[in-house]
């Protein structure tokens, strides 16, 4: 089981910024990290994901131009820079994990859903406006 720890959550108003983050606790090799978020009552969401290991970050429709995903592979850490900040962002976000051999880069495939994969706590982000 892949432990991470998330941080970086706050409250903003629109259009302000947060950075997220999340740390692995330790090198886990190459697989696939992204952010995930939710509201009460909905389904968690996909926002972006990457390959540790190269390849362009797959974002949601919604947060692209405005969120961007980045992993620092001495440190395990995968961050969330959240710029232009819209209330619709308000949620809980959480940092996902899948170091299965062949997994998928991409915020929409349904394999993030499956029981393999590993999750944060999750961090709040409340965006006031």
């Amino acid at each position: 089981q892949v432990q991470l720890v998330e941080s970086g959550g706050g409250s903003v108003r629109t259009g302000g910024s947060l950075n997220l983050t999340c740390t692995a606790a330790k090198y886990y090799g190459a697989g696939c990290m992204g952010w995930f978020r939710q509201v009460p009552g909905r389904e968690r969401e996909g926002v972006a994901v990457l390959f540790t290991h190269g390849g362009n970050p797959s974002y949601a429709d919604s947060v692209k131009g405005r969120f961007t995903v980045s992993h620092e592979y001495a440190k395990n850490t995968l961050y969330l820079q959240m710029n232009s900040l819209k209330p619709d962002d308000s949620g809980t976000y959480y940092c996902a994990a899948d170091f299965r051999f062949g997994c998928r880069a991409l915020v929409t495939s349904p394999a993030w859903m499956d029981d393999q994969i590993d999750w944060g706590q999750g961090t709040q982000v409340t965006v006031s406006s």
